[in-house]
């Protein structure tokens, strides 16, 4: 069989004698593995003979008394691994010797007092319960108590391990059970020896076990990693598409089409939202060609208002495709498009039943035809302006005012042909009328009599009526109960006492403009004794007004808010200054004022003086 057990003399300074424990250096026998050479088998070289241990970590009575709950470290007395067995007969003899040496080991552990038991199951960390069943065991049979000892040992070394890796406060790596534990649970191979690694990092904010690279130092903090992300950012894309296209619709068609479009694919779809191509305004643009506005007219039929005013590219054609193309047109506004003639209107009246705004204003070839295709096609037209059409008259205006019921604005500028008669029809087949508007037209007192019939009208327009009297004025005054707004500059007969009656009778009145006309300071002094709800008194290019005028309506007005002395000769600017500091919530309205209004804004808005191109 051979020597199972040997001891080598001590004078041999070539082989020095293992040191198995490196904590108490304590010198145990070495199991020496056999050579046998199996029969009818050829002849195998012998095993060298080594002095491994068998045992690889400490001894059983110094783990149990210095171990912290970790395996010892490697020391450099520390022996080599074991060698592999051999795969002959001889491995079931090793076998059989590694159990003797159990058994032989076991029993020399047992002579440990049960209280010694209790101490080691507590730095096990076994629970109180084991530690008590331990001393029991213990008092017994102590070998039995060694070996449960040992295998409670492993258990809690291994749950140890585990707790640490679920932990991933820090750098974590799982530790086996050190070999002396094994022990108690039979023997097994060795792991390979591995190089060291640095420790693994475990990120608690991208899931537990999924290694990250290795820092180049390790948290100060360890409860670093347990803290939670940042938030995100906001994004408006975010937003749903609804607010986003609210957002949007407060954007003018340069910037919704040029800067918004061009930030990305989905802001591009948005500016592309048929709401958005609902109304456009496409004034001042001379790239708008009779085919552009074929083609927006194709890609969106819902077009509810156009604005083409001052485009000359276009002509009847390009209006007309639009009109067949879009019949819920409501609003159509085409000023100083002089190329146009009676085709366009006729076309937007005869597809677009529900017109109901059109101000087509300084177009010189518009007839009285195409305003009789909109008073009989166009029954809910709300609102019209033909100012400086200079071919209407009263036959077209007449049509409207018998057709369209509904109107509520109506303005006419410098239209020589349109009289009285067309006053007199809007008076009395438009009861709804609020705003009207005949600036510089051949009306007289007679024809704007006819307006104190209009009892919702609350704003009105008559500047530049030759033979307009005061006795007319005061009476559409007194009966226009909701009358809010009232012009009458370039009337030059319009005198101080049809002032004050104004003052008197206007409970609603807010806004009076006399421009030019023949007025004193009696007429400002009666504003500001008899009004209490006018905020607006336009008196420029009045030549009798003067300082005192300027300052008693500024001392007893209570609701004035805008003054204009705009080419008052006599008001002195030093007595505006005054005014303009004793004042500050009038707005007092000269030259001299205006300008200096005008460099605050720019100065607020960056502007700064070259001084270069000053001096030069």
């Amino acid at each position: 069989m051979g020597h199972l057990l040997s001891k080598e003399p001590r004078n041999r300074p070539s082989q020095k004698r293992p040191r198995c424990c490196s904590w108490c250096r304590r010198r145990r026998p070495l199991l020496r593995l056999p050579r046998r050479t199996p029969a009818k088998a050829p002849p195998q070289p012998a095993a060298p003979r080594s002095r491994d241990c068998f045992f690889r970590g400490p001894c059983m009575l110094c783990f149990i008394v210095h171990s912290p709950g970790a395996p010892a470290p490697a020391g450099p007395e520390e022996e080599p691994p074991l060698s592999p067995p051999p795969r002959d007969g001889a491995y079931a003899a090793a076998a059989a010797a590694a159990a003797a040496s159990s058994q032989h080991l076991a029993r020399r552990y047992a002579a440990l007092a049960a209280e010694d038991c209790a101490a080691a199951a507590r730095r096990f960390l076994l629970s109180p319960e084991a530690a008590a069943a331990a001393a029991a065991a213990s008092a017994s049979s102590p070998a039995s108590c060694c070996k449960e000892l040992g295998l409670a040992a492993a258990a809690a070394w291994e749950q140890q391990g585990r707790s640490l890796f679920l932990a991933s406060v820090g750098p974590v790596r799982f530790l086996g059970p050190p070999a002396a534990v094994q022990l108690f649970r039979g023997p097994t191979p060795p792991p390979p020896a591995e190089p060291p690694t640095p420790p693994e990092m475990v990120c608690k904010r991208k899931g537990a076990g999924v290694p990250a690279c290795t820092p180049c130092e390790p948290p100060e903090n360890p409860c670093d990693c347990l803290r939670e992300p940042p938030p995100e950012t906001p994004d408006i894309n975010q937003l749903p598409p609804s607010i986003l296209l609210k957002i949007f619709s407060n954007l003018s068609l340069d910037e919704r089409c040029l800067s918004a479009s061009l930030v990305c694919k989905y802001w591009r779809d948005l500016c592309l939202d048929f709401q958005f191509w609902k109304q456009l305004d496409l004034s001042s643009r001379q790239q708008v060609t009779d085919e552009l506005l074929e083609k927006i007219a194709s890609r969106s039929q819902n077009i509810i208002e156009i604005n083409i005013s001052d485009c000359r590219s276009m002509s009847d054609t390009g209006v007309c495709v639009l009109a067949f193309k879009c019949p819920g047109l409501l609003r159509y506004t085409a000023y100083r498009c002089k190329q146009l003639s009676d085709t366009s209107i006729i076309a937007v009246a005869s597809h677009c039943p529900l017109l109901q705004k059109v101000h087509v204003g300084n177009q010189d070839k518009l007839t009285d035809e195409g305003l009789k295709q909109l008073g009989s096609k166009c029954r809910e037209l709300k609102d019209i302006h033909f100012g400086q059409c200079y071919k209407i008259s009263d036959e077209g205006m007449i049509v409207i005012a018998k057709g369209c019921l509904k109107l509520q604005r109506i303005y006419m500028q410098e239209n020589k042909l349109v009289t009285d008669q067309s006053v007199k029809a809007f008076a009395e087949h438009c009861p709804e009328l609020q705003y009207v508007g005949f600036m510089g037209c051949s009306v007289t007192s007679k024809g704007v009599i006819h307006l104190t019939k209009l009892r919702n009208l609350s704003s009105l327009d008559l500047r530049h009526i030759t033979e307009l009297d005061n006795e007319t004025v005061m009476e559409i005054v007194k009966r226009c109960k909701n009358l809010s707004s009232l012009n009458l500059c370039l009337n030059w007969i319009i005198n101080d006492r049809c002032v004050e009656v104004i003052a008197k009778e206007g409970q609603n009145l807010k806004e009076l403009y006399l421009v030019s006309c023949k007025i004193t300071d009696y007429a400002l002094i009666a504003i500001g004794r008899y009004s209490m709800t006018i905020e607006t008194v336009d008196v420029g290019w009045c030549k009798e007004i003067t300082d005192q005028g300027a300052t008693l309506i500024a001392q007893s007005s209570k609701s004035l808010r805008y003054l204009g002395l705009m080419r008052c000769d006599k008001v002195n600017e030093v007595t505006v200054e005054q005014l303009v500091q004793q004042y500050p919530h009038i707005t007092f309205s000269t030259v001299l004022q205006d300008c200096k209004r005008t460099l605050e804004r720019a100065y607020q808005m960056g502007w700064t003086p070259n001084m270069s191109a000053a001096s030069s």
